[in-house]
């Protein structure tokens, strides 16, 4: 009796592997195809096919336009954090080039490289700050883009960062507040401003 459920279910074991299972039809990665007209197995995106989590539908936040035109404000808000975060991804991908003060005076520049323009000089402290952002995304002269390596919002903490780097070289004085300038003059070897009469 203890027989037959066995028998019972080694039959139905037996009829679960049929080899129909292995032999089923697909096909191997760069096979051809008779299906389709052109003959290839692996089929092209649609037109307009996006990744998921890879729409880009802010385009000053992915490109640094508007249209055509660079963004002239960064669209992100600009805070302590992004500063920091904009020097430590600045000092490790542009400083090479660029030197950590941004005067095209890095190490790889020491050694022979071309020398890049300086960010202090008057056509790049009045380029819009979309500019930065779209050379670092597509490069530019003997720059290759960096893309790949810096993701878009660590592209805008290098922008807002280079913007403090030439503020830091060109602050007019009257920047300072009135109870530093006294110390900004002494530490540039100026005397003290006469007090005011009282």
């Amino acid at each position: 009796m203890r027989a037959r459920p066995a028998l019972a279910l080694g039959v139905l074991v037996l009829a679960g592997c049929r080899q129909d299972m292995h032999d089923q039809p697909k096909y191997r990665p760069l096979r051809g195809s008779e299906f389709f007209t052109d003959g290839r197995s692996a089929r092209p995106l649609l037109p307009g096919t996006v990744a998921r989590g890879s729409l880009r539908e802010d385009e000053a936040l992915y490109t640094g336009k508007s249209g055509k035109d660079f963004v002239t404000a960064i669209p992100v808000p600009v805070t302590a954090e992004l500063l920091r975060r904009g020097r430590r991804e600045f000092e490790t991908f542009c400083s090479p080039c660029h030197g950590r003060t941004g005067r095209g005076d890095g190490m790889v520049v020491q050694r022979g490289f071309k020398k890049p323009e300086s960010y202090h000089t008057d056509r790049l402290r009045q380029m819009p700050i979309g500019y930065f952002y779209d050379v670092m995304t597509n490069g530019f002269g003997a720059m290759s883009d960096y893309a790949a390596q810096v993701p878009p919002p660590d592209r805008w903490a290098i922008a807002a960062y280079l913007r403090t780097l030439q503020l830091s070289q060109h602050a007019p004085s009257s920047a300072v507040p009135a109870e530093k300038q006294a110390e900004l003059l002494r530490s540039l070897g100026d005397p003290a401003p006469p007090e005011p009469h009282r």
